[in-house]
């Protein structure tokens, strides 16, 4: 290993003010990146670097000129002393002309945005920040930046709550925000060795302003109030955070009972049953997203706790951690109305009641262990434990379009399923003496299991009655160990290539057994025989493969191909035996092209082919009859998909005229899809050794070739002057051709979706907030067998948000216009949902605030969706919450210290920002 120097300096302005988060960019005479740094609290920087060299440092802050410097190390320590940065004269002049505070800048592929350039209200989070921002929107699916979900937040550089952007953005009042950074960041490995290995997230980063990263701050709330029943309703909760520098420890508290919900998907794990099949292939709307996307639904009391913390341990080791701790009582009641696409015209209805309690803990944490200047240990382990107990009451028919029934049931069941997930990922990263040469080592592990208990209790009736009482057990657990190794190598200045090895081995296993009710015992001793099942899946792939990375000016290309060997065996023991061995060769190629046109202008292409194995619930061949009206099973003779995936994002963001434009399109094409196949009985029939009554339906994944969706999507944000405000239009087409099989023949469903949007945001002051947004989505479905089942809809919301402040006073109000049409008849409806509330600010400070606040003035609150899939429409009615009021007490703390800046996770970093400058991992001002 060559012997190293230390080089030296400190950062500043012109008044001698120290510059904080600034970045040191360190350049070979060819240009060529090697290494970058952050500056600290104090503007100071240190860099290691080779012995009797030359090189380019180049430092970078927002708003202020880049400047370069060559230097020549030699044997001993340089300190370069104190180098001054220039605001940038253009932007200066800009803001005197056109009166516009610069919004922001293009730095690679991070754009950063000024948030002093934002106004918001003095209550606002770091969510209404975000929503000002070009290309920024947010609804009840999260935070989108340019139409692509965020998937995680950092602050200053480190996770906040893990992957959960919700408790992150919504929790972090925006006066403390400096800048924010959206980037695709890579994974780890990916990141290190600069090679794409298409695992990227949506990533924001949350810069703290300087004099805001040191001291305590939140808020401490309670409410109450009551509905028009009469019914007690209260929120009361609490966001604390201490921030010191590297140190950060947050708390967050939350306990209501009108239906504010703070958790993601792994708190609901398996709160949804255990009837095995999703009902339906990739790419629909499950019962879950519908829970996560519709929180409103039904009625919700909800207790959740949260701890994050992250610090710095010493100078080589960095740690981050969180708990999460969520209790949800949910009750709802709702109406289905599902379509098929047959020749007779076949509806079914329901009326379903449900009761759900779930208990979550979640645990995360990373630890980040610089050993020297060429090697560094990453591990993150997470943990989620679930409770979950249900019940639900349904009442089902089966009918012709003409009203002619053909069979109904009512079912009661209940379930209490206990489950975890534990992951854990270690990472090793070693650099070589010679530039660009590296070594990988991401070993992966995941271990799950899940132990449920249930009975069903069913009456159904057709020509005759039929009475089902059972009870059930199951035990799951599923393991995977993937290891995946990468060596670089560079062949020249421009040029490297990447050698992976990736192993993986999973192991699935299901037991299921079914008791039906002994009338003479009054106990549930029958073992039934045909509803019991034992099963074991294996899946190992063998996969290893080349790739090539080259970079110059403007133009980085990077392409490859994997070759893969797998194989899928199951072994089923019981009722009766069964083995499937199934083995598969593939070869998985994959490319990227990313060509800047300007500092503004950005397009990249990408393309990756990759396999899916299908679900160990899809290859269990056990029949589900949960619902005696829509029977399930699976199917052993399943294959993996083949999946191809093209991808095209072009646009940027202009710092001069802060325009923000982006044009995505993306198409997915699947051979071995899995779909299913949907059989409406004409008669009594047996199904795997039970009785299916006629007019029931049966569904059963199935292989399918010709599923492929094409999602056109632009994004268009530009400043409004005359209003002082932010507009943000946006608009796209999706197109889904999803094959499935009904009654034996092939129906391909072809959905054309238009959706057209504009968000207007104010940026008057800080007291008058307003904005204005419309969305609108138009969709026609047409399928080849069935025409007569051929149908549009047409969806809009419309909403009004302001928020006045008065001297003490202040004034909010929010209304929403929604309108279906093109549903089932008695899903068309419009109307309005209307919020408000008035409060007035005590103390010297303005820190208490009390309010008088009532939600659905006009009592018109509802919640419908419609899901498609291959073979029918689905129309559903959830009850939600209506009208109440409400009386809160709200204590903001703010207790700062001046004078310090924020540290980021790149001190002390021997890899910081991977091999190049604004590869898609993170931001290069860090």
């Amino acid at each position: 290993m060559d012997s190293q120097v230390t080089i030296t300096g400190v950062l500043s302005d012109k008044t001698g003010e120290s510059l904080p988060g600034a970045t040191v960019k360190v350049l070979k005479p060819d240009s060529s990146f090697i290494q970058g740094v952050s500056s600290d609290n104090e503007g100071k920087f240190s860099l290691s670097l080779s012995t009797n060299s030359k090189f380019i440092l180049v430092f970078s802050y927002l708003s202020y000129r880049d400047k370069y410097r060559v230097i020549e190390t030699k044997n001993q320590a340089l300190d370069l002393g104190k180098i001054l940065l220039r605001e940038d004269a253009k932007t200066l002049n800009e803001v005197e002309i056109k009166t516009l505070q610069q919004r922001g800048e293009q730095k690679g592929d991070t754009t950063a945005f000024n948030a002093d350039a934002f106004k918001t209200n003095p209550e606002a989070t770091a969510e209404d920040l975000l929503k000002k921002l070009p290309g920024v929107t947010s609804d009840n699916s999260g935070v989108k930046v340019n139409g692509e979900s965020v998937q995680k937040v950092l602050v200053d550089g480190k996770p906040f709550f893990g992957d959960d952007p919700n408790a992150a953005l919504k929790n972090l009042p925006a006066e403390i925000v400096d800048k924010v950074e959206v980037f695709d960041k890579m994974s780890d490995q990916a990141q290190f060795s600069g090679f794409d290995d298409g695992n990227q997230q949506k990533t924001i980063n949350i810069v703290t302003k300087k004099g805001k990263n040191i001291g305590q701050f939140g808020k401490v709330y309670g409410g109450y109030g009551s509905d028009e029943t009469g019914t007690p309703r209260y929120n009361g909760g609490a966001a604390l955070n201490s921030f010191n520098a590297t140190r950060r420890i947050s708390l967050l508290l939350l306990s209501n009972n009108i239906n504010q919900q703070n958790f993601t998907m792994s708190d609901i794990t398996g709160a949804l049953g255990n009837s095995g099949q999703s009902g339906g292939g990739r790419g629909r709307n499950s019962a879950a997203n519908n829970l996560l996307t519709s929180p409103q639904n039904g009625n919700s009391a909800t207790q959740s706790a949260g701890l994050n913390y992250s610090d710095a341990w010493g100078k080589k080791i960095n740690v981050s951690g969180s708990y999460f701790f969520n209790y949800t009582d949910n009750r709802s009641e709702s109406n289905t109305t599902r379509s098929y696409f047959t020749d007779d015209n076949i509806i079914y209805k329901e009326e379903t009641s449900n009761k759900n309690i779930n208990q979550n803990h979640r645990v995360n944490f990373r630890f980040e262990y610089n050993i020297d200047s060429s090697n560094k240990l990453t591990i993150l382990p997470t943990l989620n434990f679930q409770n979950n107990n249900a019940t639900s009451s349904l009442l089902g028919n089966t009918s012709h379009l003409d009203g002619v029934k053909l069979n109904n049931a009512l079912t009661n069941s209940k379930s209490l399923n206990l489950g975890y997930d534990f992951s854990n990922t270690l990472l090793y990263l070693h650099k070589f003496k010679k530039n660009g040469r590296t070594f990988s080592l991401n070993f992966d592990t995941k271990l799950s299991e899940r132990d449920n208990t249930g009975s069903y209790y069913s009456l159904y009736s057709d020509t005759a009655e039929t009475l089902r009482d059972q009870e059930y057990k199951t035990y799951s657990y599923n393991k995977k160990i993937s290891p995946k190794l990468s060596y670089t190598e560079p062949l020249n200045k421009n040029a490297q290539i990447e050698i992976n090895y990736n192993p993986s081995y999973t192991k699935g296993k299901s037991d299921k057994s079914t008791n039906d009710y002994n009338i003479d015992e009054y106990t549930y001793s029958d073992f039934n025989t045909t509803l019991s099942n034992k099963y074991i899946n294996i899946y190992e792939t063998q996969r290893g493969g080349l790739s090539y990375k080259y970079r110059k000016d403007k133009l980085s290309l990077s392409f490859g191909v994997d070759a893969q060997q797998s194989t899928l065996s199951g072994e089923q023991t019981f009722p009766y035996e069964l083995g499937i061995d199934q083995s598969f060769k593939n070869i998985l190629p994959n490319a990227r092209l990313n060509y800047k046109f300007s500092k503004t202008k950005n397009l990249r292409v990408y393309y990756r082919s990759s396999t899916d194995i299908p679900e160990l619930s899809q290859l269990q061949n056990v029949i589900d009859i949960s619902n005696p009206l829509q029977v399930k099973s699976g199917n052993d003779q399943l294959k993996q998909s083949f999946d191809n995936r093209l991808g095209m994002r072009f646009g940027g963001f202009n710092p001069t005229t802060s325009r923000n434009t982006m044009l995505f399109m993306n198409i997915n094409y699947s051979n071995n899809y899995i779909s299913n196949a949907s059989y409406i009985l004409r008669s009594d029939s047996i199904i795997q050794g039970y009785n299916v009554a006629a007019g029931s339906q049966l569904t059963k994944p199935i292989n399918v070739d010709g599923f492929y969706n094409i999602r056109m999507f632009g994004v268009y944000g530009f400043p409004l002057k005359s209003l002082k405000s932010n507009v943000n239009v946006n608009g796209g087409v999706n197109y889904n051709h999803t094959p499935t099989i009904i009654n034996d023949f092939r129906n391909y469903s072809n959905s054309y979706a238009t959706n057209a949007g504009v968000f207007l945001g104010s940026n008057i002051s800080e007291k008058l907030d307003f904005s204005i947004g419309y969305n609108g989505n138009y969709t026609v479905v047409k399928n080849t067998t069935q025409i007569n089942s051929d149908n549009s809809y047409f969806t809009h919301t419309a909403t009004f948000k302001l928020n006045y402040i008065l001297k003490n006073f202040v004034f909010n109000t929010d209304i929403s216009n929604t309108i279906y049409k093109g549903l089932s008849q008695s899903f068309n409806q419009a109307y309005y949902l209307w919020n408000a509330y008035i409060g007035y600010k005590f103390l010297k400070n303005k820190s208490l605030e009390a309010k008088i606040s009532v939600f659905d003035i006009l009592n018109q609150n509802r919640s419908i969706s419609r899901t498609v899939t291959g073979s029918y429409t689905e129309d559903n009615y959830t009850s939600v919450l209506r009208r109440y009021a409400m009386f809160t007490l709200t204590y903001t703390l703010k207790n700062f210290k001046s004078g310090t800046a924020p540290k980021t996770d790149d001190e002390n970093n021997p890899f910081p920002g991977g091999p190049s400058p604004g590869s898609h991992t993170r931001p290069p001002d860090h």
